[in-house]
């Protein structure tokens, strides 16, 4: 394609759509009926051009011309309490679920990596022995130590709010990670799962375990699904770059990561619910199972998420992707 005479014959049609664009007053019936057969236009020539003759510049200013026709003509679609309830009903829910062969593999190799760094710390005293001295280790493990005072030391409110950053930073780092062809992502599940591990060992071979656990479950059982969660959808979306099936991997990688922002905002919902759990329940007076019931309650109120509603929604269509109206054409409808 000779793209001096594209340009050429088709400048006008342009200037005319741009035009039409500017007028701030109303636009009568048959400007109306012009401007939407000129955006129409408009795409195919984008389109064109895209594929046989890129030229950024030209390709930029049909993509900013193309974007507020379509603006013009379909009109700013804004935000509603419908989107967030549709979000939470299908687009979460569906996403968590078309997900599951990742993240549920992720947690159950993830929770063998921090039981067996555990137990290697545990019945190895000269491990124990590069991580601290001998006295630092008594004052980690010993009733009313480290371990123990990190869920009280401070405020309930302001420790929920430093939990939930700090566990949802980690999961974006898992999710954008991703685009990194997975390896940062295992690097950050790792530190994880190596902190869980010591704690583990440190409190195993001081011979409670049990008093560990119990102060780990109420809220771990959730925090720590999520983190896979994210961890998994990060693998999901780096495998995306390297097999990105029948779809061309700029639409693969599109899709796929547009459903992991939609993934970072529902984790950052549920991690809200885990900090809370860690602030206000792991530190109570309540009794051991009392504290872990909570825990594994919310934990199966998540996993009866994802597989009744998320398997209904994905069942019925849903990927976790915006909206077929809220997403760029991926070619034109029409010329």
């Amino acid at each position: 394609m000779d793209l001096d005479v594209f340009v050429t014959a088709h400048r006008a049609e342009w200037d005319r759509l741009d035009a039409l664009l500017r007028r701030r007053r109303r636009l009568t019936g048959p400007e109306a009926d012009e401007l939407v057969s000129l955006y129409q236009r408009a795409a195919t020539h984008l389109s064109l051009i895209q594929s046989r003759a890129p030229d950024p510049a030209l390709i930029g200013r049909l993509t900013s011309l193309v974007a507020r026709a379509r603006s013009a003509v379909t009109g700013a679609r804004r935000a509603s309490w419908r989107d967030a309830v549709r979000f939470f009903t299908a687009g979460f829910p569906a996403a968590l679920y078309r997900t599951r062969h990742w993240w549920i593999p992720t947690a159950l190799l993830s929770t063998a990596v921090g039981a067996l760094i555990g137990w290697w710390i545990a019945t190895h005293p000269e491990v124990r022995a590069t991580i601290a001295a001998p006295a630092e280790l008594r004052e980690l493990t010993r009733p009313g130590g480290q371990y123990e005072a990190y869920y009280s030391t401070h405020a309930a409110s302001s420790f929920a709010a430093q939990v939930w950053t700090n566990n949802a930073w980690a999961a974006f780092l898992c999710l954008t990670f991703g685009a990194f062809l997975c390896v940062p992502v295992l690097w950050v599940l790792f530190q994880n799962m190596l902190n869980l591990g010591v704690g583990l060992g440190l409190m195993s071979s001081a011979g409670r375990l049990d008093t560990f656990l119990g102060l780990l479950l109420p809220h771990g059982l959730l925090e720590l699904t999520a983190v896979f969660v994210a961890a998994g959808t990060g693998l999901r979306l780096g495998w995306t770059l390297i097999d990105p099936g029948p779809r061309s991997r700029r639409t693969a990688l599109a899709e796929e990561g547009r459903a992991a922002i939609g993934m970072a905002i529902g984790l950052a919902a549920v991690l809200f619910v885990s900090a809370g759990i860690e602030a206000f329940v792991t530190p109570s007076g309540l009794p051991t199972w009392a504290r872990v019931g909570i825990g594994v309650t919310a934990e199966l109120l998540f996993l009866l998420y994802v597989y009744a509603v998320g398997g209904r929604a994905a069942r019925a269509g849903e990927t976790g992707d915006l909206e077929a109206a809220d997403r760029d054409a991926g070619l034109p409808t029409a010329a």
